[in-house]
């Protein structure tokens, strides 16, 4: 999915100022740099019949399988997820070279990496199983990994900018900003980064320890789906590798691999068959974050300037350059761009994303809810074991239709999509304890904000849904007549469902089944996919839209 782009080149100014002393001129800032491997000229034969694999070989050994994995229903607390093993958290500017407990991973908005989330508006749930209850089913829609940066990106404008003013003027730069005279663009673009794929690995590890019992009520092989995308099936075939192991996973299940393409239907892709969602109001979202830009980077601005000759450091600019700290960080390493600021504008940063998801591809948005809406149908279609047959949202008619393309009657579905994309779907499902505290300012900071990027569409973010039968009293309230309930857990947090008509509130966030259908199909009737999507839709206020609908 596309990142609002902001125009660096537009905003630079050269100055043509003379160099001041102690600054260094290269004409390398800035260049790009690739690598590809194997190296050029190398014939691959596999397998080679000069090196096995491991049945040819044999002696494997004793293998007796065991049992499966429940450790969602018999762990006592399933264990988060924070390892970001071997990114080192780097300093700030004001971090004096001191032991601090501020994170930067944890404030990079979208662009943060996976990490268990403690509370999202039950802080008295569990992650483990309500007791007695018994899983049923999971629906997982999973982000992919940590990726470098889009095509066109800030970043890389960035980088053209600063290698064009190599070659004209020279870099002049000083102090912190020395680095840039000799760095050089190493990203590449949108194609899943080692850490990345390690991400998806271990979350496939992670599935299968916690769900690995319901293994045992596939009748055929399981069937999960990505789209088509380089780092989207990167992405589904390394969780699936850590799910059921790199020897046999290509075996064990099949893989439906969607088109994302402008024009081709994919709930997993749904702006491309929306105008407004992809165009229009995504990019007033960037221009909304871009407004708190210019306030929590002003005094970055002010400190950085003067160590840098021939390049006016705007907002956009300075924007541009923590983006850089977080893609480097994911792809390298290491950046040394995390040094250049504040703890106190790196909440900044966690922020303007923040801004640009609400007004983008959130709650602030018209037409996120309608992109959403496809997945809502889809799911509806498999907790009732019935087919779609009104095909007017993204859902694509000649997969959902087919019996071999999307099963009904899994114990696990796996669902393969994009940030922006998993933001629409938690909006269309009126999950409204994410928005509890919106809409969201242009020129500060609300405490305690519901919406958290950081904590809802990180890198590898994972949205469970979790089908149970569970005792006839004790677990909802008000009491309910049916035996089987369904609860959400975003990122190992918990969600409220009392957004969804008739959902009780309960510290467990579960649902009677049949209510949360209900409630399903009545957003699926509320929200107007042609003419949130293709109408002459005319954004108002920022503050009128909290429900991812345009006024009608």
């Amino acid at each position: 999915m596309m990142w609002p782009v902001y125009s660096i080149v537009a905003a630079l100014t050269l100055a043509r100022i003379s160099a001041v002393a102690g600054t260094k001129v290269s004409s390398f800032a800035g260049a790009t740099t690739t690598f590809l491997f194997p190296p050029a000229g190398q014939s691959i034969t596999a397998p080679d019949p000069d090196f096995p694999d491991a049945n040819q070989v044999g002696f494997p050994g004793p293998t007796p399988t065991g049992d499966e994995a429940e450790a969602i229903a018999t762990a006592p607390a399933p264990a988060p997820m924070n390892n970001i093993y071997p990114l080192i958290n780097p300093s700030t500017a004001d971090s004096n070279g001191t032991d601090s407990s501020f994170s930067v991973l944890d404030h990079l908005g979208n662009l943060a990496p996976f990490r268990s989330v403690e509370s999202l508006g039950l802080p008295n749930s569990s992650l483990q199983m309500p007791s007695g209850c018994k899983l049923d089913q999971v629906h997982l829609v999973q982000r992919h990994g940590a990726r470098a940066p889009m095509v066109s990106s800030a970043p890389q404008q960035f980088a053209a900018a600063l290698h064009g003013l190599a070659a004209t003027t020279g870099v002049n730069v000083s102090g912190p900003l020395t680095f840039l005279s000799t760095w050089e663009y190493k990203l590449g673009a949108e194609n899943l980064t080692p850490f990345g794929r390690s991400q998806l690995f271990d979350l496939g590890v992670g599935f299968r320890v916690k769900y690995g019992e319901l293994l045992k009520g596939f009748k055929s092989l399981p069937v999960w789906r990505t789209t088509s995308q380089g780092r989207m099936v990167d992405s589904a075939l390394h969780f699936a590798a850590g799910f059921f192991g790199v020897q046999t996973y290509q075996e064990d299940y099949h893989q439906l691999i969607e088109i994302e393409a402008v024009g081709v239907n994919s709930t997993l892709a749904p702006y491309d068959v929306c105008y407004n969602g992809d165009l229009t109001s995504a990019a007033f979202g960037g221009a909304q974050a871009l407004k708190w830009a210019t306030v929590y980077l002003a005094d970055a601005q002010n400190r950085l300037q003067p160590f840098i000759t021939d390049l006016r450091l705007s907002p956009s600019i300075l924007v541009a350059m923590q983006q850089l700290c977080a893609y480097e960080m994911v792809a390298l390493g290491y950046s040394a761009f995390c040094d250049l600021f504040t703890e106190e504008e790196w909440v900044g940063f966690a922020y303007f994303s923040d801004l640009t998801f609400w007004y983008a591809f959130g709650p602030g948005n018209g037409a996120s809810a309608a992109q959403g809406i496809g997945y809502v149908q889809e799911l509806v279609s498999r907790l009732t074991q019935t087919r779609i047959t009104n095909f007017d949202t993204a859902v694509n008619g000649t997969i959902v239709s087919s019996d071999v393309l999307f099963p009904l009657n899994q114990p696990i579905f796996v669902e393969m999509t994009h940030d922006t994309v998993i933001a629409a779907f938690v909006t269309a499902m009126n999950f409204t304890s994410l928005a509890a505290t919106g809409p969201l300012p242009l020129d500060h900071i609300p405490p305690n904000r519901s919406y958290d990027t950081s904590q809802i569409v990180p890198y590898a973010a994972n949205l469970v849904g979790q089908v149970m039968t569970c005792p006839a009293s004790g677990i909802a309230s008000p009491a309910s007549d049916s035996s089987m309930y369904i609860r959400w857990v975003l990122n190992d947090a918990v969600l409220p469902l009392t957004g969804i008509n008739g959902c009780p509130a309960n510290a467990n966030g579960i649902c009677p089944l049949p209510t949360f259908i209900a409630g399903m199909k009545q957003r699926i009737a509320e929200v107007d996919f042609v003419h949130d999507c293709f109408g002459n839709a005319t954004i108002p206020n920022p503050d009128n839209i909290t429900t991812g609908q345009f006024p009608k």
